[in-house]
């Protein structure tokens, strides 16, 4: 089941929340746990809707996980700290080959193939809808079982509804159990609070607008560019990379706005995994922004145990290059996201070893105190920001394309400079029915005459509200909910709901 989808918004979301606070109002003071199984199954039904025969595997690695976690436990009560680390380690090697099998089969047969000249038959294994996700958070809850200094103690179905909680199960955040289990067990959250309700609604109509309405369209403009590389002239070619650009921003910046408005509504607070990432002048100031809780999760389960940075600077750079080739692989199976996270890492490198070089150079000030130096800082700033547009539309070719010769031939395109942006690309936006009642308003000439300035009025009006608009916490963090914001709330979902013609999933569903 999809978050923008007709059954999830009218019939699933409403029946789940009222359901959830009508069963604790019914508990009362018995403080049990029939709120929870309801989470838990809800949560089934949400994520076996499309394909039932998976509920199977998400089941299987829940019980699993589950037992491994209490056998480190009763093991580490029992200070038999090495049978602890046998059980942690199988827990490990038990998910890693879930993800292996299910993610990367096919990719380690097609590739050995290749190099020993055989024929081994594939065997097309599909994807299961976020098992990358709830495979990394249920390996930190292992792992977490034997590190904590306090035996972790909860109930199978405590452990159950973390995991499967729909929020975040299919496309993050990674959370952490001490970061959910505690806020599903405070009696304090199981009364409805209607702060949080509209709060979490505010929330949810952004990221259903951001997907709906923008990403979408922008998608309708990448997937032919993609799929017609070699007819993409440089200015095509240039329309198609920055529509991704914002496709990929929108549609993950969406899902995680609708992801924590869900689980505000429902009391709960989910860990910020998205903060205006295109905001960030470095390369490694934008995994600060960017899927921030993957790249917790890197440094905390790979990079302090392979020794972070406390064993010298060739071997923070050698441990850097780990975490992001491991990123790119975790993203896909697919030459080009190896590719993309190894760029990623050499920039990420780069930029430690030129920022190491200015602090030896650079004198301490404690306040910027002449005009020259405002400017100065200024205008490092503004290169900092078409650094990384450059880097990032340039190393999203690596992400969206098919194949390596796609990435070469997208290249390719940009030197090209004859002809215009092609009609094919600009009817994606001339098409849409807002743009059409535009041209009844009085714009029709306009658009005849210049087809293709509906499509860059709106890249320019994306890019401006990506770099200069708040993102969706920073609005959040203004609790009033008055007129304003209810009509926005309200027109933002119906006009997505009506624009729900086309279902189509999250870009982070893929991965």
């Amino acid at each position: 089941m999809l978050f923008n989808s007709y059954i999830f918004i009218l019939l699933f979301l409403p029946l789940v929340v009222s359901g959830y606070f009508l069963i604790n109002k019914l508990q009362g003071e018995k403080k049990g746990t029939l709120d929870l199984w309801w989470i838990f199954a809800m949560s089934l039904w949400f994520y076996g809707y499309s394909v039932p025969k998976y509920l199977v595997l998400i089941l299987f690695s829940v019980f699993v996980n589950f037992f491994v976690s209490k056998r480190i436990s009763a093991n580490r009560e029992c200070e038999k700290k090495k049978i602890a680390k046998a059980w942690m380690i199988t827990g490990v090697v038990f998910n890693l080959g879930l993800l292996f099998y299910f993610k990367y089969y096919d990719f380690f047969i097609s590739n050995m193939n290749v190099l020993l000249k055989e024929d081994w038959a594939l065997k097309n294994i599909a994807l299961p809808l976020g098992i990358s996700f709830f495979t990394f958070q249920q390996i930190s809850y292992i792992v977490d079982s034997y590190r904590d200094k306090e035996i972790i103690k909860y109930k199978f179905i405590e452990y159950a509804a973390y995991v499967t909680f729909f929020p975040q199960l299919v496309a993050g955040p990674i959370v952490m159990h001490s970061e959910l289990i505690p806020q599903m067990k405070d009696e304090a959250k199981k009364k409805i609070n209607f702060d949080n309700l509209s709060q979490g609604l505010y929330a949810l109509a952004l990221g259903l607008g951001k997907k709906v309405l923008l990403a979408d369209t922008l998608s309708k403009i990448v997937t032919f560019g993609y799929g017609n590389i070699s007819s993409l002239n440089a200015a095509s070619a240039l329309v198609v990379m920055v529509s991704y650009f914002l496709q990929i921003y929108f549609d993950f910046s969406g899902y995680c706005d609708m992801a924590l408005g869900m689980a505000k509504m429902f009391n709960m607070d989910l860990p910020i995994n998205f903060n205006s990432p295109y905001k960030a002048k470095s390369v490694n100031g934008f995994w600060d922004r960017w899927h921030l809780t993957l790249s917790r999760f890197f440094i905390q389960y790979v990079y302090i145990p392979l020794g972070g940075s406390r064993k010298g600077k060739v071997r923070t750079y050698v441990n850097t290059a780990i975490v992001f080739l491991l990123s790119g692989m975790w993203h896909g199976a697919n030459w080009t996201f190896f590719i993309w996270g190894i760029t990623h890492g050499f920039f990420s490198i780069c930029e430690k070893i030129i920022a190491a070089m200015l602090k030896k150079r650079k004198k301490v000030k404690k306040e910027i105190a002449t005009w020259a130096d405002r400017t100065l800082k200024i205008a490092v700033g503004l290169l900092g920001y078409i650094y990384m547009f450059v880097f990032k539309n340039i190393t999203l070719v690596m992400f969206r394309a098919e194949s390596v010769a796609d990435i070469k031939a997208m290249y390719h395109s940009l030197t090209l400079r004859t002809g215009g942006i092609s009609e094919a690309i600009t009817s994606k936006v001339n098409d849409l029915v807002e743009v059409r009642l535009l041209a009844r308003l009085g714009f029709l000439n306009l658009f005849e005459r210049y087809p293709a300035l509906p499509c860059i009025v709106l890249l320019l009006v994306l890019l401006f509200a990506v770099y200069f608009m708040k993102n969706t916490q920073e609005k959040m963090a203004n609790n009033q909910f008055g007129v304003k914001r209810s009509l926005i709330t309200v027109f933002l979902i119906v006009w997505s709901v009506i624009s729900l013609s086309d279902v189509s999933e999250f870009l982070y569903f893929n991965f």
